[in-house]
């Protein structure tokens, strides 16, 4: 099964948060999840925003960016380039839910990428996102 998780779930993977314990019990069953440059990007950038809150030291995110990394290397998620038609599907979304949600470009552009890709399911600890993963036919439980 192939799953999309946005960077709300990655995150929580390699930082202590409140959703910790559900990435880390998600993550036990061995998932085949799905990232593109998207993800590297706002992982890198959530990581050194805790440093930024004075929430970690400078070392310590780069020692979980490099923990990421190390992950990526060894295939514990799966690299996949951001689909050509990401950026459609994206402005179809926003045009779409943008009413009723409220979603922003990152929202419905993690969405796309998961249709695009087709991903069964759609992991993420934002609930905006799981909104529109849901209003599109997405799984976003375990």
């Amino acid at each position: 099964m192939k799953i999309y998780a946005d960077s709300s779930f990655l995150v929580s993977t390699y930082m202590e948060d409140a959703h910790s314990a559900e990435a880390d019990r998600r993550m036990a069953l061995k998932p085949c999840i799905l990232i593109t440059r998207l993800n590297r990007s706002e992982v890198a950038h959530a990581i050194h925003l805790y440093v930024f809150r004075r929430m970690l030291s400078y070392s310590e995110a780069e020692q979980s960016w490099k923990d990421f990394e190390k992950d990526c290397v060894k295939g514990v998620w799966f690299a996949v380039d951001l689909p050509d038609r990401a950026w459609e599907t994206c402005i179809d979304l926003a045009r779409q839910h943008g009413p009723t949600l409220g979603v922003r470009t990152l929202d419905s552009l993690h969405v796309a990428c998961a249709l695009q890709l087709k991903a069964e399911r759609f992991w993420t600890f934002d609930d905006r996102q799981a909104r529109l993963a849901e209003a599109v036919g997405l799984d976003t439980n375990s």
